[in-house]
């Protein structure tokens, strides 16, 4: 891996045309071929993004006295998040760079507000659904913090009264998933919220998928189930803005219920030469551009923009749900966002994925039980069409003996 610096640098126009000619077998997300990793709203949004970014791209949210006006930009993102999810004039929040770090915010202040209240008593631990982003197990890595994950029940769905059961003296955080990444479902959060207020326990949403769809999909007449600060119980929420929020990355939202809470998650450390430092979230530098860009967008889409761009999500999913059913899969659950995971009865779906792959797909997968995933984007309701015909084809070469197959589904 060791590669020498240039001695003399480079002309801008030769770098940038060696740049596009590497990025030529990447994913073809900007065709609606890719079903992950990219959320593609469309060329205006994308344009909003690039040059709001840029605006304040140097500046870093680090300095908020330097910087008043991310700081302002800042606190109206999240006035707008909370407003969306159910938050009031005492909650709070902060942005992080990604849903990892939201995850992992929210469960160091459930940590040290059970320290602070001196409810911890031995080594802490969370209870979380076996659908719960591998996040959770990231963070309680770092922290040294046990998981307990729990099989969900039939319906695919957080197991309430088997997680009951795990919830001891040291338990220190509930998990709901609205929705989870593997099946694109909602936990029932409101029993969730009923266990956690019954056990006097910290529940999270993590909402990082569907934190800024849901609201809008609700709005636009599909009944969502309370998920979020409506639901008592709930003390943290994470939600990513550069998912559904369509804002660049890397932008998400961890949100409390009361600022009270948040006090216990940020970091102040005066014990050095240089003076006293405090950062609210994991980072100390923090990209200017992310949040300038989500503020951007937020504000360009509004209400009418986003519950316009989740329609054709909405749309989208609907018209592959009734396509991929007459090909004879079958649907996971009932999903209402915009993430649909379906099997097949008779076909390996992973020999299916492959097919698919080799027509130029990028999209992922589920391993329990094993089936084909999307995570679609407004873009998609162009090309259901060419999927679907595409998915088809790769089914017939399936049944025709073509049984080259992935080993793992794997995101690395």
């Amino acid at each position: 891996m060791i590669r020498e610096l240039p001695k003399l640098g480079s002309d801008w126009d030769i770098l940038k045309q060696e740049m596009l000619s590497r990025g030529s077998n990447d994913a073809k997300w900007r065709e609606g071929k890719t079903a992950v990793y990219v959320f593609n709203a469309g060329e205006d949004v994308l344009e909003v993004q690039k040059q709001a970014y840029t605006l304040y791209m140097s500046e870093n949210g680090l300095g908020p006295l330097a910087f008043p006006s991310l700081k302002q930009m800042e606190e109206e993102v999240l006035g707008m998040g909370l407003s969306l999810l159910h938050g009031d004039e005492n909650s709070s929040g902060c942005m992080t760079s990604g849903g990892t770090d939201s995850i992992t915010m929210a469960i160091k202040t459930a940590r040290d507000f059970a320290r602070a209240n001196n409810t911890l008593k031995g080594n802490a631990n969370i209870v979380v659904p076996f659908s719960a982003h591998p996040a959770f197990d990231k963070a309680s890595m770092l922290m040294d913090i046990e998981v307990r994950r729990v099989p969900v029940g039939k319906d695919l769905l957080a197991d309430v009264q088997a997680m009951a059961t795990q919830v001891d003296g040291n338990t220190i955080m509930l998990v709901g998933s609205a929705p989870c990444f593997p099946y694109g479902l909602t936990d029932p959060i409101e029993a969730l919220g009923a266990l956690a207020v019954e056990r006097k326990l910290w529940l999270h949403v993590d909402a990082c998928v569907g934190g800024y769809i849901a609201p809008f999909v609700r709005m636009n007449g599909e009944h969502i189930a309370p998920f979020d600060f409506q639901v008592d119980g709930v003390h943290s929420i994470s939600a990513d803005l550069h998912k559904y929020g369509y804002c660049a990355k890397g932008a998400s939202t961890v949100l409390f219920r009361h600022r009270d809470l948040q006090q216990y998650m940020s970091f102040d450390c005066a014990d050095w030469p240089g003076g006293r430092m405090v950062t609210p979230t994991l980072a100390g530098t923090r990209p200017g551009g992310a949040i300038s860009a989500a503020w951007a967008v937020m504000n360009y889409l509004g209400q009418a923009g986003y519950r316009a761009k989740h329609k054709l999500v909405t749309d989208a999913r609907s018209t592959i749900e009734q396509g991929v059913k007459a090909l004879g899969f079958e649907i996971l659950g009932q999903p209402q966002l915009g993430l649909v995971a379906f099997s097949h009865p008779g076909e390996d779906v992973y020999a299916i994925y492959k097919q698919m792959y080799n027509k130029g797909w990028f999209t992922s997968l589920t391993t329990q039980p094993k089936a084909l995933h999307l995570m679609l984007s407004p873009f998609h309701a162009q090309v259901t069409s060419v999927y679907l015909k595409d998915l088809e084809d790769s089914l017939e070469l399936v049944r025709a003996g073509n049984t080259e197959t992935i080993t793992e589904a794997r995101y690395s």
